[in-house]
C-alpha cells in the first residue's frame, strides 16, 4: 500500500507571498499527515516557491484576491473530503499529527464539520502560554465545502448550521519577524478593520478607543496572566492594546 493511501483524507492548504524564511517549516509539518499540500503563491519574488516544493507542496500561482477570497481559492483546489489550513507563519506542533490521525482512525472526525485546533503564539522568541494566546481556538480542520465569509481582515469561516468541536492538537504561530514589522502590520489591520466595520454600519464614540484598549490590557495581560510569560510578552500585549486603540480611533474618525 502506498504512503499516500495510508494518510487521512486531508489536503493541507496554505497561502503565501515572500515567505521563503517560513514556508518550509509550515509545509514540512503538513506533508507527513496530508494526502496533498497545496501552497497558493501570490507571485513571490523570493525563494518561497522552491522551498515549498522542496518540502513537498504543490505550488499554484494566483494574484492576490484578499485574505478571505485567496483562502477560498486554495480550498477549492482540494480533492479530499477534509482540509487543514495553516498560515505560512504557523506549523503543527509535535504530537498534533498523531492526534489528528487518531481522530480519523477511530471515526470521531465525523462527529463535527469543523474542528478547532489550539494555537500558541510566539513573539520574537517568547512563547505566550498565558494571556489568551496559549490555547487560542482556531477553526482549521474542516470539510472541503466550507468557505470564508467576505472580509478585509480577520476572516472567518461561515459556520452557519455547522457542527464545531475542539481537538487537542496544537498549532504553533511565530507571529513576527521584527518588532517594527509587527507594529506596522497591526496598524494596517486597524485601518482595514475600521473600514470594514464602518461599511457594516458600526459606529464608535471618542471614548471607545481608550476603554477598549484598557479592557484588553486588564483582561489579557493582568487577569489572564500575560505577565507570567516574561520576555517580550509585555511588548506584545502593549502592541495589541495599541492596536485595539487604533482600530476604534479610526472607526471614530470615520463615524465623524
Amino acid at each position: 500500500m502506498s504512503e499516500a493511501a495510508l494518510k487521512p483524507p486531508i489536503t493541507g492548504v496554505v497561502i503565501a507571498k515572500n515567505e521563503g524564511d517560513r514556508i518550509g517549516r509550515c509545509v514540512a509539518s503538513l506533508a507527513p499527515l496530508c494526502f496533498e499540500v497545496i501552497v497558493m503563491d501570490s507571485q513571490s519574488d523570493d525563494d518561497t516557491v522552491a522551498i515549498a516544493e522542496a518540502a513537498g507542496a504543490r505550488v499554484v500561482q494566483q494574484a492576490w484576491l484578499g485574505f478571505a477570497a485567496q483562502k477560498n481559492a486554495v480550498i477549492a483546489l482540494a480533492q479530499t473530503p477534509w482540509v487543514l489550513l495553516l498560515d505560512s507563519d504557523e506549523w503543527l506542533a509535535d504530537g498534533a499529527d498523531d492526534a489528528i490521525r487518531k481522530t480519523f482512525a477511530d471515526g470521531r472526525v465525523e462527529q463535527a464539520d469543523v474542528w478547532n485546533l489550539l494555537r500558541r503564539t510566539h513573539y520574537l522568541g517568547t512563547a505566550l502560554n498565558h494571556g489568551g494566546w496559549g490555547k487560542e481556538k482556531v477553526a482549521r480542520l474542516f470539510r472541503n465545502d466550507l468557505r470564508y465569509k467576505p472580509a478585509s481582515v480577520h476572516e472567518a469561516l461561515d459556520l452557519t448550521g455547522k457542527r464545531v468541536a475542539t481537538l487537542d492538537a496544537r498549532i504553533e504561530h511565530d507571529t513576527a519577524r521584527s518588532d517594527d514589522e509587527y507594529a506596522s502590520k497591526l496598524q494596517r489591520y486597524a485601518a482595514l478593520w475600521a473600514q470594514q466595520r464602518h461599511a457594516q454600519g458600526r459606529r464608535a464614540s471618542a471614548i471607545a478607543a481608550p476603554l477598549h484598549a484598557a479592557a484588553y490590557w486588564l483582561k489579557n495581560y493582568v487577569l489572564r496572566g500575560g505577565f507570567l510569560d516574561g520576555g517580550t510578552a509585555a511588548r506584545y500585549h502593549a502592541l495589541h492594546a495599541g492596536y485595539v486603540y487604533a482600530k476604534y480611533r479610526k472607526l471614530c474618525e470615520l463615524t465623524r
